[in-house]
């Protein structure tokens, strides 16, 4: 990770914010001081210009109502001395004196003596002599380019009339100009302040990013998977306590990665020295995983395989074209054979999912089962050849047995009740036989199928009456099937022969007085069925041959009830046959259930014929 340059720290952001909250600060500070400042110079100001106007306008005042001789000095003389000896001070810069019509007597400009006598024109003089009121007012005047200040005071006789007025126009100027120098002061200080302000803000700031920059440093320390060092807790503020938990998450991912990295270990160990092969995908079907023993099985280099389509690793083009349909079937022989050596291994798939049953992956082991499949083509060989033998003689038989119930036999009462029940079991054997040629042209795939339609539900429902007409007395036969329609993809005939075999095995191995469970449960896209008796059960570690062919459990009571080891195997192919799995649960003693799926229309099985 780049390191992280000034302008993009979070000290220069720290900084920013604090100098602008100064600057704020100061802004909302100097606006009200300097409102305040002009407020208060401009009111001493108009104070000092309205004392002056009220002593000379007591002066003008007087000399307008005394009486005068003729050596006296006349009013103008003495109106004009009077403005003479006012000390302006550099306020006043025009002063001038009204009679009640508003005519000139006397100004201290030397310029404007000249309009002495002349009538004013002006609109303040004019409304102070008509109402008897003093009138204040500023301006700005372009001609000396100043601010002004005139104020216009009425002058009173002994008979309470206006006898004229003065006017006293005064420049602003200088308090503006004080104003602007206070505004420089104030703004000079205010910058000192602020570059202070900055350099405090700068050291400040480094003591709050300072443990941030070694968190971060310490983050990309622990990202390589370096757990040994500490930060350093520089308080108790909420900085220290991060720091503190920032040590704690560190202790815990120490150890939960050395935990981790033992697992992997051990997981690494198993992988090497299974004699399974072992290959991880994820949910595109990519290789990411492929143990020695796989690679070894399949003959390919496990670096080159990583990131390759599973299916085209196996070889399964032919079968299957969609990863996620792998788990749907289970378990797969796939032929490695070539012209010299035979070759077979069994492939198992699983699906990884996550807590929300979302596909992440999938798992499949392989196993070499060469040997397997060659004693079990052994077996269906001898299926195959026992059964040519045996349909001969089993047709004469029921040649002659038919030959006797058209009359040989003489007692005419019982032979005719002997030869039909010895017929029936001719028949049975007769289908019998033909399963295991059935059974021979599955193997060869030849056996057709006549799938349709079926909705399920009600099949099985059929399927189960008819096992209630003829149930033995000591037998009891329960049902759970849910109510709605279900439908199914099936030969009809095949899947019956399924629930007779797994049902007539129940019924079997039922003791007196046993039930006979059937569920069915719709669950996703499958439809799972389990037949479930109360029999002897089956060991925990021969469950899983009890689908092979010529297998019994129990040989001598097998025999006695009349098994011959092929109904189980029978019902595998022809469940299998039609995309489903089976698999038995059972407890040594508690009976067994034979549970087997089917996928429901519309799923992602495919409909094969």
């Amino acid at each position: 990770m780049n390191k992280v340059g000034f302008f993009r720290s979070i000290q220069l952001k720290f900084i920013i914010i604090y100098i602008l909250l100064l600057i704020l600060a100061v802004q909302v500070i100097g606006s009200f001081f300097t409102d305040r400042l002009e407020e208060d110079l401009m009111n001493t100001f108009e104070a000092s210009v309205n004392e002056r106007v009220e002593m000379l306008s007591y002066n003008l005042e007087q000399a307008f109502t005394r009486e005068r001789s003729e050596e006296d000095d006349s009013l103008e003389q003495e109106i004009q001395a009077i403005i003479d000896d006012v000390n302006t001070d550099n306020l006043a810069t025009n002063i001038h004196v009204y009679d009640s019509q508003g005519g000139i007597l006397g100004t201290n400009q030397l310029d404007g003596r000249s309009d002495i006598g002349k009538k004013s024109t002006e609109t303040n003089v004019k409304n102070t002599l008509l109402f008897d009121q003093s009138q204040e007012n500023r301006y700005f005047d372009p001609q000396t380019d100043s601010r002004m200040y005139v104020h216009v005071e009425p002058l009173i006789g002994n008979e309470g009339l206006s006898v004229g007025a003065v006017q006293f126009r005064a420049s602003m100027e200088e308090v503006y100009n004080q104003i602007e120098e206070i505004n420089n002061i104030f703004l000079q200080g205010s910058i000192l302040a602020i570059s202070i302000s900055a350099i405090l803000g700068i050291l400040v700031a480094r003591t709050i990013t300072k443990p941030i920059k070694e968190m971060r440093e310490q983050a990309l320390i622990m990202s390589n998977g370096d757990f040994t060092q500490k930060l350093d807790v520089y308080g108790r503020d909420e900085i220290g306590q991060l720091a503190e938990t920032f040590n704690d998450l560190n202790s815990r991912l120490k150890h939960s990665y050395a935990t981790i990295e033992e697992e992997r270990r051990k997981l690494s160990s198993v992988l090497s020295y299974m004699s399974d092969g072992v290959i991880a995908t994820d949910q595109t079907g990519a290789v990411t995983l492929l143990n020695d023993a796989a690679a070894n099985m399949i003959g390919l280099n496990p670096d080159d395989v990583i990131g390759d389509d599973l299916i085209d690793v196996l070889n399964l083009e032919e079968k299957l074209v969609d990863i996620t349909k792998l788990p749907d079937s289970g378990s797969m022989i796939i032929d490695f054979s070539d012209e010299e050596t035979p070759f077979i291994i069994r492939a198992n798939f699983s699906t990884v999912v996550d807590e929300e049953e979302e596909a992440t992956g999938y798992i499949t082991v392989i196993s070499d089962v060469t040997e397997q499949e060659k004693i079990e083509q052994e077996r269906r060989d001898f299926v195959s050849n026992v059964s040519h033998e045996l349909r001969t003689p089993l047709t004469t038989m029921k040649s002659y047995l038919e030959a006797l119930s058209d009359g040989a036999w003489e007692n005419k009462e019982i032979a005719p009740r002997f030869l039909d029940v010895t017929q029936k079991e001719t028949d049975r054997m007769i289908r019998m036989v033909n399963d295991l040629l059935q059974l021979s042209k599955m193997d060869s795939d030849e056996l057709p199928m006549h799938k349709e339609r079926t909705e399920f539900m009600g099949y099985t429902q059929q399927v189960l009456d008819r096992y209630e007409m003829n149930l033995p007395e000591t037998i009891t036969l329960e049902r759970q099937i849910p109510k709605g329609k279900s439908y199914v993809w099936m030969d009809k005939d095949k899947i019956t022969q399924v629930f007779d075999n797994v049902i007539t095995n129940a019924i079997k191995y039922s003791p007196e007085g046993g039930k006979v469970r059937v569920n069915l449960e719709v669950k996703r896209h499958m439809v799972i069925v389990s037949i479930q008796d109360e029999g002897m059960g089956v060991p925990y570690d021969k469950l899983d041959k009890i689908f092979d062919r010529f297998y019994r459990a129990d040989r001598a009571r097998t025999r006695k009830l009349g098994g011959t080891g092929l109904g189980l195997a029978i019902t595998r192919e022809l469940v299998e046959a039609h995309h489903g799995k089976i698999w038995a649960q059972s407890k040594d003693g508690k009976g067994t259930t034979i549970l087997f799926t089917l996928p429901l229309m519309g799923s992602n099985r495919g409909k094969g014929k």
